[in-house]
């Protein structure tokens, strides 16, 4: 039976599930907790005057929550090809709230994407293995 990883993450906290197969349950194979994203805006500002790029021309300015939550997904991407590259699962199943699932979407490389059979733009980081079998059961096999 195929490996299925399931990522259920939010901005600050991911943890990364097994399915070995029918009857195997969930097994954690990794958790990844990052604090910058549970910080307050002005916590993460720093009072260094920016360089820009001096040709003037206009970059919006993003939040340095939502840039923080950007570089975490780029860490779990990192972690999903990772896996992928070592034949460590052949299915994935991602679970996120939709403004988080977004960045994690950008952030897969295409062979780790084409593996992603579902997604859940739902936060289901504190639910208890049980409660998230139960949400997931359309489409994991226990």
């Amino acid at each position: 039976m195929a490996i299925t990883w399931i990522l259920v993450a939010n901005a600050s906290l991911a943890k990364l599930y097994a399915n070995l197969g029918p009857n195997k349950g969930l097994k954690l194979v990794k958790e990844l907790v990052h604090p910058e994203s549970r910080q307050k805006n002005a916590e993460l500002v720093t009072d260094k005057i920016g360089t820009g790029n001096g040709n003037g021309s206009y970059e919006p300015a993003s939040q340095p929550k939502e840039q923080a939550a950007r570089s975490f997904a780029h860490q779990i991407a990192k972690e999903l090809y990772a896996g992928r590259s070592r034949n460590e699962f052949e299915r994935a199943i991602l679970v996120a709230p939709p403004a988080f699932m977004g960045m994690l979407n950008s952030n897969l490389d295409g062979p780790t994407s084409q593996l992603v059979s579902d997604r859940f733009e739902k936060d289901y980081t504190k639910t208890s293995e049980p409660a998230l079998v139960a949400h997931l059961s359309s489409c994991i096999f226990l």
